[in-house]
C-alpha cells in the first residue's frame, strides 16, 4: 500500500539532512522512493557528502529550481531556522505538499510566510524512527487532499507509525508524550542502571537488565489487549517486592511529577510556536 501511495515518480526534498530526515531518507531511498528521486539542501558539505554516498540521493548547498519539480517538500531544519529557510524556498513553491518536522511551529504560521499556501502537514516524529520504530503524530491543513495526507502518512510510515489529530494543537500534546518521550525512558533506564550499581550489580550487568525490561515490558503492553494498568497489577502482589518498590514511587510523588513535566513539555512546544512563528 505504501509502495502504491509513494508512486516511484514522486519526488521528494528534504530541507535539512539533519537526523530525523537521515531516518527518513533511509526508510525511503531504494524501497519506496528510487534514490535519485530524493533531493536534500542542507548547509553542512559532509553532510550532503554523507548522503549522497550513503544514499545516492542529489544535493545542493541553497534551494534551486529543483525544488519547484517536488511533489514534496519536508521541512527538516531547527524551529529557530524554519522562518529563514521557507523565506529561501518561497519562490520554489507552488502547489507541494509541504510536510514540517519542526518543533513547535504552527502550519497556520508556516502558511502565512509562504503567501497563503494551505498544503501543510505538521508532523512530530521522534528520535526512534533512526531503527524504523519511530511514532509520529501529525495535522494536515483543511487544504491537504485525502490523497496528499494518505501520501504523507506514508511517508511516516517508512519508519513506525502514526497517529492523526484534527487539531493542531494536539501537537503540542504529541510533542510531550512522544516527540520527548524516548528522553524519559531514557532518564528511567539510567535509574535503573545506578540502582543496579548501588545494589551490587556491574555497570553491564546494570545496563542489560534495565534495557531488556523495558523492551520487554514495552512489547507486552503493545500486544496484550489489557489496559497497562491491569499488566501492573498483575506482577504487583500486595507486600511483595514490587509493591514496595512502587508504594515508595507514589510516596514521592513519581506519577505526579511524570505529569507535571510532560504538561511542562507541551507548554513549551506552544511557547516555541508563539516565540518563532510571530511577526
Amino acid at each position: 500500500m505504501q509502495s502504491e501511495l509513494i508512486q516511484s515518480a514522486l519526488k521528494i526534498a528534504f530541507i535539512g539532512g539533519g537526523n530525523m530526515a537521515q531516518a527518513l531518507i533511509g526508510g525511503l531511498a531504494g524501497k519506496l522512493v528510487p534514490a535519485n528521486q530524493l533531493h536534500v539542501v542542507d548547509v553542512m558539505p559532509s553532510t550532503l557528502t554523507l548522503l549522497s554516498q550513503r544514499f545516492g540521493v542529489t544535493t545542493a548547498s541553497e534551494p534551486t529550481d529543483a525544488l519547484a519539480d517536488c511533489d514534496v517538500i519536508v521541512l527538516a531544519v531547527k524551529p529557530q531556522q524554519l522562518r529563514d529557510v521557507v523565506a529561501t524556498i518561497k519562490p520554489f513553491i507552488h502547489s507541494q505538499l509541504i510536510l514540517s518536522i519542526a518543533a513547535g511551529i504552527r502550519a497556520v504560521d508556516i502558511s502565512r510566510w509562504l503567501g497563503g499556501h494551505q498544503l501543510i502537514v505538521r508532523t512530530m516524529p521522534n528520535t526512534p524512527a533512526l531503527i524504523s520504530q519511530g511514532m509520529s503524530g501529525a495535522y494536515a491543513m483543511s487544504g491537504v487532499s485525502e490523497l496528499q495526507k494518505q501520501r504523507a502518512d506514508a511517508l511516516l510510515r517508512a519508519v513506525g507509525d502514526t497517529v492523526w489529530v484534527e487539531d493542531e494543537a494536539q501537537i503540542d500534546a504529541v510533542t510531550a508524550i512522544s516527540g520527548s518521550g524516548p528522553a524519559y525512558v531514557f532518564y528511567f533506564i539510567e535509574a535503573m542502571q545506578q540502582a543496579a550499581t548501588e545494589l551490587g550489580l556491574s555497570a553491564e550487568q546494570g545496563r542489560r537488565l534495565a534495557q531488556a525490561t523495558f523492551a520487554g515490558a514495552a512489547a507486552l503492553a503493545g500486544q496484550s489487549e489489557e489496559p497497562v494498568s491491569m499488566l501492573r497489577e498483575r506482577v504487583t502482589s500486595k507486600g511483595g517486592t514490587t509493591y514496595a518498590a512502587l508504594s515508595s514511587m507514589e510516596s514521592s510523588g513519581v506519577k505526579s511529577a511524570l505529569v507535571k513535566a510532560l504538561r511542562a513539555a507541551a507548554d513549551r512546544g506552544r511557547e516555541l510556536g508563539e516565540e518563532y512563528g510571530k511577526d
